[in-house]
């Protein structure tokens, strides 16, 4: 079982936002994923987004398991890039993700994927907030 350390000012950021109740894929905006923004090349496992989703993705099958209940989903190819201690935390205005072994990334963006998506088909890109 996968699971994810949410901090409570992480949980506090997403109910403010109206997130809590929403499907949520974390994954690695490396520039080939379904979703991805950004990166590519040398950024490759060096940015990371949090993805609202309308229903859930059936690319996204990894539920994050956590003590806040949030609905976080990844995939087989993004948790090829999280170890043991994986954590999320909101401090001074911005997301950070990390594991036991680093810190992966402190200005996590958060993006609708209906919006990602449309973007991609009319060949335009959509911003994602970090926060």
């Amino acid at each position: 079982m996968a699971t994810i350390k949410l901090s409570d000012s992480f949980v506090d950021l997403m109910t403010q936002k109206g997130l809590a109740g929403k499907d949520l894929a974390l994954i690695t905006d490396d520039g080939g994923g379904k979703y991805s923004l950004q990166g590519g090349a040398c950024s490759i496992g060096t940015k990371f987004t949090l993805i609202v989703l309308d229903a859930p993705d059936p690319d996204y099958q990894i539920r994050l398991e956590n003590a806040a209940g949030l609905r976080l989903w990844t995939s087989d190819y993004d948790m090829l890039f999280f170890n043991p201690g994986l954590a999320l935390d909101y401090h001074s205005g911005s997301i950070s993700i990390k594991d036991n072994a680093h810190a992966l990334d402190n200005q996590v963006r958060i993006a609708q994927g209906r919006e990602v998506l449309a973007a991609f088909k009319q060949g335009t890109t959509v911003a994602g907030q970090t926060c």
